[in-house]
């Protein structure tokens, strides 16, 4: 068991029920295809990495899916919001002995191992390491104990969430990685020659 642990929170790949936003651009079989594309995106960088690595799934643990069981332990959320699910998934990680805690979601075409890399080094000489999205939320959440108030009164989704952390972590030596896009409406996508092949 590595010491390191990386959550990705997954949405079950199901039509109408990703990428809802996009889908008001492009329509719901779109939608879904380019999250798909986001999964394997994110099995892509993350099969790279030396840590143990956990797949949360926010309905139902599937077996026979893109995450292959040998290197991806699997879970289901557990929790009300997207906070107390997060919350959940550091608090049982600690539990289980791991010392350092990283999140990711998994609709960022940008992210590259080396922002978890380094998220993982930097938690030796930081208490919590922050991957700053664009829209105003954070694409990476690392610590080395459960912050139970970053966690609460945050309007998930909304562009305010960082700044709120932030002032959680007042207190805290909080370290910010690179600013990244997350893929959530037509715009995040539109100039991406990633995306072209989606929008023929």
């Amino acid at each position: 068991m590595s010491k390191n642990l990386l959550l990705i929170f997954t949405r079950n790949p199901e039509l109408g029920k990703v990428k809802t936003r996009l889908a008001k651009s492009l329509g719901n079989e779109k939608a879904l295809e380019i999250y798909k594309f986001l999964l394997h995106r994110t099995k892509e960088v993350t099969q790279q990495l030396s840590c143990d690595i956990a797949v949360f799934y926010s309905v139902k643990v599937r077996e026979n899916d893109i995450w292959e069981n040998q290197l991806y332990k699997k879970h289901q959320q557990k929790g009300n919001d997207l906070g107390e699910r997060m919350y959940n998934a550091f608090q049982d990680s600690f539990k289980k002995g791991y010392e350092k805690v990283a999140i990711i979601g998994s609709d960022l075409y940008d992210l590259e191992p080396k922002h978890i890399e380094t998220a993982f080094a930097q938690l030796d000489t930081n208490d919590v390491i922050i991957g700053p999205a664009e829209d105003g939320g954070y694409y990476l959440l690392a610590s080395k104990k459960v912050f139970p108030e970053i966690f609460k009164n945050k309007d998930w989704g909304m562009a305010s969430v960082r700044q709120k952390t932030l002032n959680d972590l007042e207190k805290q030596t909080v370290f910010l990685l690179p600013m990244l896009n997350d893929v959530d409406i037509f715009d995040d996508i539109k100039d991406h020659p990633a995306f072209s092949q989606f929008l023929d």
